[in-house]
């Protein structure tokens, strides 16, 4: 099983002045320890559940680009995108020049976001449900349009809900046949439908009863589009809560595999860990000695 970890918040020690040197240092710290990938938030506040709207919150894919240069080995993308805060050749070029500027190492990570409080405050549009998904299925459109050939298919696209007038892509992406496209959400009837159509990854949250489930219906829907099930990559964001005894409701290194050993017999094939310890290091250094290795074997 791969591993990588999200980077879910940034009110870290030294206050705003530190979160460049520090995430410099975490993301270095996290690719020398062999994570597959390293991932942040596409928000703009913090969201409920990690800490209140008012902690530092960076934008997506500026700390992105910021990571590559900062990075050699690990895969990069947002966990995931919220697709109404772009306009889909805007994804598709920031995409391309994140897998350029980091040698093939991108992803575009994507969904029908969820987030209204942080839209209404800094004044994005926030569609109704319905039309995101719209949106959604033209930027993926687009996607597989501009990462055709050497420039794209230089055609126009006239949607339902985003036109386009020539779709070029110069330079093109590094990865071949483009950077993998990993849709996050679980929605059987639109979200899974759409990752049958048109991705390479996708991310499903839960336990190894849920995550069955999900795949089971993404097989499903695999099979209704022609695709092969095989083909997509099963990715799956969890809490890291791990500590070297177990403490505080924690897991051990030990028990850790174990959970995903479990998650790995039901399908997972990549765990994205968020990170619950205000001790980065400590935590970047633990997983990387003791569940990474563990891990590859499962």
């Amino acid at each position: 099983m791969k591993i990588g970890f999200q980077i879910n918040r940034f009110d870290w020690p030294g206050g705003t002045a530190q979160i460049g040197p520090l995430l410099a240092r975490y993301v270095r710290g996290a690719d020398d320890a062999g994570f597959d990938s390293i991932w942040v938030m596409d928000h703009f506040f913090q969201i409920r559940g990690i800490g209140p709207a008012e902690d530092p919150m960076l934008e997506g894919w500026t700390a992105l680009g910021f990571m590559a240069a900062h990075s050699a080995r690990a895969r990069l993308g947002l966990m995931v995108g919220g697709v109404h805060y772009r306009q889909p050749g805007l994804w598709v070029k920031a995409a391309t020049t994140l897998d350029v500027l980091s040698g093939g190492r991108g992803y575009l990570g994507i969904g029908a976001a969820w987030n209204e409080e942080e839209s209404r405050g800094l004044g994005f549009p926030f569609p109704p449900l319905a039309e995101r998904f719209e949106m959604l299925e033209e930027t993926l459109r687009i996607a597989h349009a501009m990462w055709t050939g050497e420039r794209g298919t230089e055609e126009a696209f006239d949607g339902s809900v985003c036109t386009a007038e020539r779709l070029l892509n110069v330079p093109q992406a590094l990865s071949r046949p483009h950077p993998p496209i990993l849709i996050g959400g679980g929605g059987e009837q639109k979200t899974l439908r759409l990752v049958a159509r048109y991705a390479d990854a996708c991310n499903v949250f839960g336990g190894p009863e849920q995550l069955a489930h999900k795949y089971a219906v993404l097989r499903e829907r695999c099979d209704e589009v022609g695709r092969a099930y095989g083909e997509i990559e099963r990715t799956t964001l969890q809490m890291g809560r791990i500590s070297p005894d177990g403490a505080e409701g924690s897991l051990t290194p030990e028990a850790f595999v174990d959970h995903l050993g479990q998650l790995a017999a039901v399908g997972a094939q990549h765990a994205i860990l968020g990170i619950p310890a205000r001790d980065v290091e400590a935590w970047i250094d633990l997983v990387g000695s003791r569940v990474i290795p563990a891990a590859r074997g499962l």
